[in-house]
């Protein structure tokens, strides 16, 4: 399972992915628990599942989020909260 979720990811997280696996495996081995190691790889399991259901997209999210995270600012359009609510309303017929 650890190798078909690393397959799955981008390339480029490939190298976080190893870190957190090895960092749980370690944890595993100290407190002779697997917690850590499942944990891990329900998180990375989830990243591979976006990544595999649309990579063009989740590069995209990946990209906005880490210019949000440099400047401060949204890389994109954003709506209220107010738009929201009322976008479920209609939706819902409300």
């Amino acid at each position: 399972m650890p190798r078909a979720i690393r397959e799955a990811l981008l390339p480029e997280e490939a190298d976080a992915f190893d870190r957190d696996y090895r960092q749980a495996l370690r944890t595993a081995a100290e407190t002779l628990s697997l917690e850590a190691v499942y944990k891990t790889l329900e998180h990375w399991h989830r990243i591979a599942r976006m990544t595999q259901a649309d990579p063009a997209a989740y590069r995209r999210m990946l990209q906005r989020a880490e210019h949000t995270l440099r400047t401060g600012k949204s890389a994109g359009p954003t709506v209220s909260s107010d738009q929201v609510k009322a976008l479920i309303r209609e939706r819902l017929g409300l």
